[in-house]
């Protein structure tokens, strides 16, 4: 393994899957363009049960990178993270997921900062390049907003999505990785940043740390995206509380003032005036969601007793 101070520590990267194959392929194409040693990285590409098998995406690049596939029963994106970080060799693991291309300079931007801050949960910026998208770029939107409020001051920053991140491996699994309770992909990045700080470890933002994201969504699948942000965030609480940790701090109403009017100043009328209404519509989603995971769990509980 080589020493941080040549500035080339082996670093893992962990690429959660489900049935996304031509995704998974432009995603690994764009790590063999990566500016990093060869022998200081590996690729752990994690099959969460998709429907068809995926050697013959991953094989052709194993000439290019150092790449091994491994496949478990469908368990969602949280447990297929934590498996690629069990089998992982790396000091360092870096995720991100299959509808993503890191830029070149990715691992070599993650390194410098191990260098100085090696304790650290960094996070990165992430590109929407579906520009034409208004859905992706809503979603976008309201990432860039959370980012911007969150972690304002980027040495003390709070919240990272998991698309984007680095750590050191053996301080991950020493807090348990990512909760696997979570419906689908929600809100588990949130709880593991949460839990994260609670330990006293900190986080980093480092914008320079960028990758290019092509999430296609449509109305209905923006709908159901955040409608299932809000069923996560309910658990989030919900997990929250069982560890004792400080209450959540309800954001203020200029919280949500000020996150319908962020894409005026980013975008003109009227795209800006669609994107702030699909903003809105997201919080609604995210709004019906929680309610939704707290009458189910509430029956639940009703059931069991």
């Amino acid at each position: 393994m080589s020493n941080l101070n040549q500035l080339t520590p082996f670093i893992s990267i962990i690429i959660p899957t489900y049935n996304r194959p031509k995704q998974l392929a432009t995603c690994l194409e764009s790590l063999t363009k990566l500016d990093y040693p060869r022998d200081s990285f590996e690729v752990i590409v994690v099959d969460d049960g998709s429907k068809t098998q995926l050697e013959s995406v991953v094989n052709p690049f194993s000439g290019e990178l150092d790449i091994t596939l491994i496949r478990q029963i469908n368990k969602g994106a949280a447990s297929a993270r934590n498996t690629g970080a069990k089998q992982a060799k790396g000091q360092f693991i870096a995720f991100t997921d299959d509808d993503c291309m890191p830029s070149a300079d990715w691992l070599r931007a993650i390194a410098a900062r191990f260098k100085n801050a090696p304790e650290s949960l960094i996070g990165g910026r992430t590109i929407n390049i579906l520009s034409n998208n208004i859905f992706s770029t809503a979603s976008q939107q309201l990432i860039d907003y959370v980012y911007k409020y969150y972690n304002a001051n980027p040495h003390k920053a709070r919240f990272f999505a998991s698309n984007n991140i680095a750590l050191p491996k053996q301080t991950f699994l020493d807090i348990g990785g990512f909760d696997v309770t979570y419906p689908r992909m929600a809100s588990e990045d949130r709880e593991l940043c949460d839990r994260w700080v609670q330990k006293g470890y900190p986080m980093l933002y480092a914008p320079e740390v960028q990758i290019n994201h092509a999430h296609h969504l449509t109305l209905k699948s923006f709908w159901q995206q955040h409608f299932f942000y809000g069923r996560g965030a309910f658990c989030f609480h919900t997990i929250r509380a069982q560890r004792a940790a400080e209450p959540i701090r309800i954001e203020p109403l200029s919280f949500y003032v000020n996150l319908f009017s962020y894409p005026l100043s980013s975008f003109k009328r009227p795209t800006g005036l669609l994107i702030s209404s699909l903003l809105f519509v997201s919080q609604l989603a995210a709004t019906f969601g929680f309610f939704s995971e707290r009458i189910t769990q509430t029956k639940n509980r009703s059931v069991a007793n």
